[in-house]
């Protein structure tokens, strides 16, 4: 755990308002060398109406986690993603996992415990280091 990890995730709690979505609001963070390079927040593409679940209160299959938001940002961005450290307030699902390791981010920390847990297994078989806050 680094000095900086706390203050990094409060700063993806904060983003993860940012948030349409009403069943759960996730943000996440990536830094590199100490320097926000990118961030992201769950909701739907750009262009679509900002309403993320159905009038059954079921998630979209087309909203984008807040890992897939920041991660296709600093591809946007000209930066790179190798060797970052991801902040998300909730532990990746195994899509999230395989663009993260796909990505070369290093380290994971997670505040939330998804139910499923196959995403973090995944990040551990490709050597990705997580770490979750209490």
């Amino acid at each position: 755990m680094t000095k900086f990890d706390d203050k990094y995730m409060r700063m993806a709690e904060i983003w993860a308002e940012n948030s349409y979505c009403k069943r759960r609001k996730v943000g996440a963070l990536l830094v590199k060398d100490r320097m926000i390079i990118s961030d992201g927040y769950n909701g739907t593409p750009a262009g679509f109406e900002n309403v993320c679940e159905d009038e059954n209160g079921v998630t979209k299959a087309y909203v984008l986690h807040a890992e897939a938001n920041a991660i296709s940002k600093v591809a946007q961005s000209g930066n790179s993603s190798l060797g970052a450290t991801l902040y998300v307030t909730a532990s990746p699902c195994i899509e999230c996992a395989k663009m993260i390791i796909q990505a070369g981010i290093k380290r994971v920390v997670y505040k939330d415990e998804y139910r499923l847990t196959d995403g973090v297994e995944l990040l551990h078989r490709a050597g990705v280091e997580t770490e979750k806050l209490d």
